[in-house]
C-alpha cells in the first residue's frame, strides 16, 4: 500500500466482492487473536477479566498502529473490535479446557501439546509458502 488510511466507523466497510458481503477478513481477525486469549488465560490467571480485555485492546491497537506507520494496511476500528472478540473467545476456550480436565496441570499439558503442534504446523506452512509449494502465492 502506498497510502495511509484510517477507518473509525465500526463495521462500515465490509469488503463487498461481486455484490456479496465478504466476511473473510472479519473472521480472520477473530481467529488470529484466539490463541492470544488462550495464552492470556494461562499466563495471567490472577488478572481480572477487564485487565485481559485491556491487554487485547493494547495489542490490537499496536498492530493497527504499526500497519498505519509502515503503510502495510489500514488502521481500522473494526479490526480492533474483532481482535478483542477473538481474545474473548480464546479466554472462553481456555475456561472450557480447564472445566473439561478439572485439573490445572492436565489442562496446562494439553494446551502445551496443542500449542506445540500448532507451532509446527504454522512454521511448516510458512516454509512451504516461502518455497512456493502451496497453491496460494505470497507477494
Amino acid at each position: 500500500m502506498e497510502k495511509r488510511s484510517v477507518n473509525l466507523i465500526p463495521f462500515s466497510e465490509f469488503l463487498v466482492k461481486n455484490g456479496k458481503i465478504d466476511f473473510g477478513e472479519i473472521i480472520m481477525n477473530v481467529v488470529i487473536f484466539v490463541p492470544l486469549g488462550i495464552y492470556a488465560g494461562v499466563l495471567f490467571k490472577r488478572w481480572i477479566f477487564r485487565n485481559k480485555l485491556f491487554l487485547f485492546f493494547l495489542i490490537s491497537l499496536l498492530v493497527e498502529a504499526i500497519q498505519f506507520i509502515f503503510k502495510v494496511g489500514t488502521f481500522d476500528i473494526t479490526d480492533i473490535i474483532t481482535n478483542i472478540m477473538g481474545g474473548i473467545i480464546g479466554l472462553m476456550i481456555f475456561g472450557a479446557i480447564e472445566e473439561l480436565f478439572n485439573n490445572p496441570v492436565r489442562s496446562q499439558k494439553f494446551i502445551n501439546i496443542i500449542s506445540a503442534i500448532g507451532t509446527i504446523v504454522v512454521i511448516s506452512l510458512l516454509l512451504l509458502l516461502k518455497l512456493n509449494m502451496l497453491p496460494v502465492r505470497y507477494q
